[in-house]
């Protein structure tokens, strides 16, 4: 796993308090209740990282998605 983000240049990113924060804060937006998917989201609005999906919903949020 390690030799994959070395490779490619990932990093794990971590949940930190701000993200959980953050995650009660979002709208809900009909038909996207999945916990996960809302904590990705918390997490590319907090760090100003884009999100690679291809589901549009996300686009809903106001992030940068990705694909």
């Amino acid at each position: 796993m390690d030799l994959v983000l070395n490779r490619y240049g990932f990093e794990i990113l971590p949940i930190e308090t701000r993200h959980t924060s953050r995650v009660s804060t979002l709208p809900h937006f009909k038909g996207h209740k999945d916990p996960f998917d809302r904590l990705l989201i918390a997490q590319s609005l907090s760090d100003g990282l884009p999100i690679v999906s291809v589901d549009t919903q996300f686009d809903t949020y106001g992030v940068t998605r990705l694909w």
